[in-house]
C-alpha cells in the first residue's frame, strides 16, 4: 500500500491577495486605456503590466473594460457607513466634506488623477460607460439599506429606495460634471491636482446640497 500523497503546488491565494491582484490589474488597465485607448489595449498587455498572464486577467474579469471596476466601486462601503452616521440635524454635504475628495472609489489613492481621466473616457467608450453605470446600480441598494437603518425603516422599503436613488444620482452627476468640465491641466501637475480636488469638493457639496432636500 502506498502512502497518500500530500497536496503539491502553490498554496491557494487568500481573499485579501485576490483583492490586491484585482486592484493591480485595474490600475494597469486604467493606465493603458488612458495612454493608448481601450480598443488598442489587450488582455495580454494588461497582464504584462502586472506580471501575470492574460489567462489570469480573464480569471478575474470577464472583459478588459470590466478590469477597471474595482477602482469605481472602492468607496461604496465607506459611503454607506457614513450615511448610517449622518446625524438628523447635520447637513448632508458637511458629513462628506472631509472624506469624499480623498476616500471615495474613483478618486482615492495615488491613482486618483489617472482615474479622473478614466471617468472622462466613459463619455466616449460604451464598454467603460456600462461598467461605470453598473457600479452605481450596484451601490444603490447599499445606500438604501444604510438610509433605512438610519431612519429605522425596513431595509426593502420604498422610501429609502427613493432617497438612495436621489443621493446616488447626485454623486454620479457631480463626479461626471467635474471630470468632463473641470479645470484644464497645465504643466504643474501638483498645482493641477490641488485645483482639481478643490473644484471636485465644491461640485460635490453643491450636488449634495441640492439632493439633501429629497434625502432627508
Amino acid at each position: 500500500m502506498t502512502a497518500a500523497r500530500g497536496r503539491t503546488g502553490r498554496p491557494p491565494l487568500t481573499e485579501e491577495r485576490k483583492a490586491e491582484i484585482r486592484l493591480e490589474i485595474a490600475r494597469a488597465a486604467v493606465e493603458l486605456f488612458v495612454a493608448q485607448g481601450v480598443s488598442a489595449t489587450t488582455g495580454e498587455q494588461i497582464g504584462q503590466a502586472v506580471g501575470v498572464s492574460a489567462r489570469t486577467v480573464w480569471r478575474y474579469f470577464p472583459s478588459k473594460e470590466s478590469c477597471v471596476s474595482p477602482l469605481f466601486s472602492e468607496g461604496i462601503d465607506l459611503i454607506a457607513a457614513l450615511l448610517r452616521e449622518w446625524a438628523p440635524d447635520q447637513p448632508l454635504e458637511e458629513l462628506f466634506e472631509r472624506t469624499l475628495a480623498t476616500e471615495i472609489g474613483i478618486i482615492s489613492g495615488p491613482e486618483r488623477a489617472t482615474v479622473g481621466d478614466l471617468v472622462r473616457l466613459t463619455r466616449t467608450e460604451p464598454g467603460l460607460r456600462a461598467v461605470w453605470l453598473q457600479t452605481y446600480d450596484e451601490a444603490e441598494p447599499a445606500f438604501a439599506h444604510a438610509l433605512a437603518e438610519r431612519a429605522g425603516l425596513p431595509r426593502d422599503g420604498f422610501e429609502p429606495a427613493i432617497r438612495a436613488a436621489m443621493f446616488n444620482a447626485a454623486l454620479r452627476a457631480a463626479v461626471e460634471h467635474h471630470a468632463w468640465h473641470g479645470a484644464a491641466r497645465g504643466t504643474d501637475r501638483a498645482t493641477d491636482r490641488a485645483t482639481a480636488e478643490t473644484e471636485l469638493m465644491q461640485t460635490l457639496r453643491s450636488a449634495l446640497a441640492v439632493a439633501a432636500d429629497g434625502v432627508k
